[in-house]
């Protein structure tokens, strides 16, 4: 069992860490790269929920606890053992995306990044989610990945891409193809 109360171990002095199987690697392996992204998403979200209502923060409180589903999901290989996230969650954030994308104007053009200070913060979670899922699909290109991890990420960058929108209130800052020629 792991002492959660332990932070300093030393164990990582020499470049590897621990797996939640206990096997080691290092600290540069595809899997350790993969965990770290989705760190980074769930950090970020963080940081949006500082400028988000009630209703948006109570659904990123829910992906911040999905993302450590998929953590713990990605710190035990292979296919058997562990916690592993699901397609249940994979779905529910697909409905959450269905009801926002169903109150905003159709696009037409591609969006800029921006806008309110939340729809801004959402794109740049936007960005890092799909990094994450790159990282993750890099490491089930070389090991066993349970599939819904990467589904799980890339329905994330679509609700966050959606939750932006509705974070701008249909005010999206459009993007004017040669607008600055």
């Amino acid at each position: 069992m792991v002492k959660l109360d332990v932070i300093t171990t030393r164990g990582g002095d020499s470049g590897q860490t621990s797996l939640g199987d206990g096997t080691r690697v290092s600290k540069d392996s595809a899997r350790i790269e993969a965990l770290g992204a989705v760190d980074e998403v769930n950090a970020a979200i963080g940081l949006l929920r500082l400028h988000t209502a009630q209703e948006e923060d109570a659904m990123l409180g829910r992906i911040q606890n999905d993302l450590f589903d998929l953590g713990a999901d990605l710190c035990v290989p292979g296919a058997e053992g562990g916690l592993r996230i699901s397609a249940a969650q994979c779905l529910r954030l697909e409905r959450e995306l269905e009801e926002m994308n169903a109150g905003l104007p159709p696009l037409r053009s591609f969006i800029l990044p921006g806008g309110t200070p939340a729809a801004a913060h959402a794109h740049l979670v936007r960005t890092l989610a799909r990094r994450a899922e790159r990282a993750v699909v890099a490491l089930a290109a070389a090991e066993t990945v349970n599939g819904d991890a990467v589904r799980y990420l890339n329905r994330l960058s679509d609700h966050l891409f959606v939750l932006a929108r509705c974070l701008n209130m249909g005010q999206d800052l459009l993007w004017k193809p040669g607008g600055n020629r």
